[in-house]
């Protein structure tokens, strides 16, 4: 279970991206272009926070109950602070995660609720960038390919 939900948990990362990026690229895109909101970039922002969601259920399923590294981080958490892989597991993936959730939900909603087009390209794009930063910061590179 553990090996098959941490493949769902690595390879549901790069659709969390892509639908990142790409609502990344089209907020820059009207904010500068000065367009409209369109249909597609309240269904982009949709489609993200609905990923963004699904990879954070896996990866809490995966952080609570089955994990070989969070299981033996919480046996000895203070053993677990001075190893940087038990440390990163336990406490600084999850934390910048879910810091990173929130973010992309908060800029998710300002821009459904802001009035002016300019506006909500404007907050999507910024809410948006924080959350890819923090994602970017927070993922296990030496795991990426897996």
């Amino acid at each position: 279970m553990y090996t098959g939900l941490l493949h769902t948990h690595n390879m549901f990362r790069w659709l969390v991206l892509l639908a990142l990026v790409l609502a990344i690229v089209l907020a820059y895109a009207g904010w500068f272009g000065k367009r409209d909101w369109k249909k597609t970039d309240n269904l982009t922002g949709l489609l993200l926070v609905i990923f963004m969601d699904v990879q954070f259920l896996v990866g809490i399923i995966l952080y609570a109950f089955v994990s070989p590294l969070t299981k033996a981080a919480f046996a000895d958490f203070g053993a677990a602070m001075s190893n940087p892989d038990l440390r990163f597991y336990a406490v600084e993936h999850i934390l910048m995660m879910i810091i990173a959730l929130a973010i992309v939900h908060i800029g998710r909603s300002k821009s459904k609720k802001a009035v002016s087009p300019s506006k909500k390209h404007r907050l999507a794009a910024i809410f948006y960038t924080i959350g890819l930063i923090l994602i970017l910061a927070a993922i296990p590179w030496n795991r990426a390919l897996m």
